[in-house]
């Protein structure tokens, strides 16, 4: 791991390419602050639909780093000491989610900027110092399909075991792993067809995402599989993305 080059193939196409482009983010922390609480991103990954590597690089952060959580992040402090600035990073992603537009322009509905999927993702972009319009953002701790019925969030591990079957996050953590499993799991949702259920949604704003009280013991019952067969979407559902993609 010390001897990780930066991979850079962040290219800017203008949105030539036909339909929405997906981009997953991995990010992982040390810490900072006197307590070494304060999370900090050391170590960035960006992977594209087909899972390729487009960008991996240390980063160095703008505070001292207390805690470098090594028996998790697997980083030592040579790792950071010549590795490219928070702010280099910053803009590098940024042009290319943007795909050369200004962050005002993507907002609107004919940008050609890049979706941009991960886990926790609002706390990744804290930690990098970015933003990102909510509307181009798919987050599997956020999907309401993929939460647990009390709105609580999954962990990217029990999902990835969940509903790839496969385990991650068993030593070290790489970002690129995290990465892969987060698109995965967006491609599973974006090729989902939703059917409508037999189950009666909650209707009033504060549980419009959840089924109803009375039915929540028997989804606690069910298997993953069977929640997704009975998923509705009263929420902008990813299956939608697919119908952008060929749309173009």
């Amino acid at each position: 791991m010390s001897n990780l080059s930066v991979q850079d193939n962040l290219k800017i196409d203008m949105g030539r390419t036909k339909g929405p482009q997906v981009v997953a983010l991995g990010c992982k922390m040390v810490g900072g602050g006197s307590d070494g609480t304060l999370d900090l991103c050391a170590r960035v990954c960006l992977v594209d639909e087909n899972e390729n590597t487009i960008f991996h690089t240390y980063v160095k952060p703008l505070i001292p780093v207390t805690n470098y959580r090594y028996d998790i992040t697997g980083i030592r402090p040579e790792y950071l000491r010549d590795a490219m600035s928070l702010n280099q990073v910053q803009r590098k992603i940024q042009d290319f989610m943007c795909n050369g537009e200004p962050i005002w322009k993507i907002r609107s509905k004919g940008s050609k900027a890049r979706i941009l999927v991960g886990h926790g993702l609002d706390h990744d972009l804290d930690c990098l110092g970015m933003e990102y319009p909510a509307h181009m953002l798919r987050d599997t701790a956020k999907y309401p399909a993929l939460v647990k019925t009390s709105k609580l969030s999954n962990s990217l591990k029990y999902l990835t075991q969940a509903y790839l079957g496969y385990d991650i996050q068993t030593g070290i953590q790489d970002p690129y792993e995290d990465c892969v499993a987060t698109m995965r799991l967006y491609m599973r949702m974006r090729s989902q067809v939703h059917q409508v259920e037999d189950y009666v949604m909650s209707i009033d704003a504060p549980n419009r995402n959840s089924f109803a009280t009375s039915r929540q013991s028997d989804l606690e019952r069910m298997s993953p599989d069977q929640l997704l067969e009975i998923s509705r979407s009263d929420y902008y559902c990813w299956c939608l993305d697919m119908k952008k993609k060929f749309e173009g």
